[in-house]
């Protein structure tokens, strides 16, 4: 079992490139309010972890290794933007991870390593081809909220049907 993290405990926030940007605002203001860092994670679905060490790195295979890396660095890059762009705004302290697998999975042990305080995930999008996703696979924060020990932050998707941003 790796040693607790020293220091005050972190929120993790799980996101998507092409996402709307109130899960981010969202987490970056919460984690300022609490002035804990924030940990920003990515799971690249299209990897499944091949060994897990806590102490060192997650080690994984592509499903589709010819587009791989250059793919994965690109939207870390959009990402990494993005984040630092809200958090540096907000003077929160923050960290990206790209991980692999199942992201409820990942985000859970992500959790667990980081020992969060709380995990903040959005809702899926509107839309039938997210609605068939969530069926077929899974909702991300269903699972969460059903098998963490910790508490799991919702975020709704606003926007899409004329909800405004996040507090109005």
């Amino acid at each position: 079992m790796p040693a607790a993290p020293s220091g005050p405990a972190p929120l993790v926030a799980g996101l998507m490139p092409g996402q709307p940007p109130t899960l981010l605002e969202t987490a970056a203001a919460l984690a300022g309010r609490l002035g804990v860092p924030l940990v920003c994670a990515y799971v690249d679905e299209a990897s499944f972890l091949v060994e897990w060490d806590p102490a060192r790195s997650a080690h994984r295979l592509s499903l589709h290794p010819e587009a791989d890396s250059a793919k994965i660095r690109a939207v870390s890059e959009e990402l990494r933007s993005a984040v630092a762009t809200v958090c540096d705004s907000l003077g929160v302290e923050w960290s990206l991870r790209t991980l692999a697998g199942d992201p409820a999975r990942a985000l859970g042990r992500l959790a667990a390593e980081a020992g969060a305080a709380m995990i903040v995930v959005g809702t899926p999008e509107p839309g039938f081809g997210h609605r068939v996703s969530a069926a077929l696979n899974g909702s991300v924060a269903a699972w969460l909220s059903r098998h963490q020990d910790r508490p799991v932050l919702i975020v709704p998707a606003r926007g899409a049907h004329g909800a405004d941003g996040p507090g109005k």
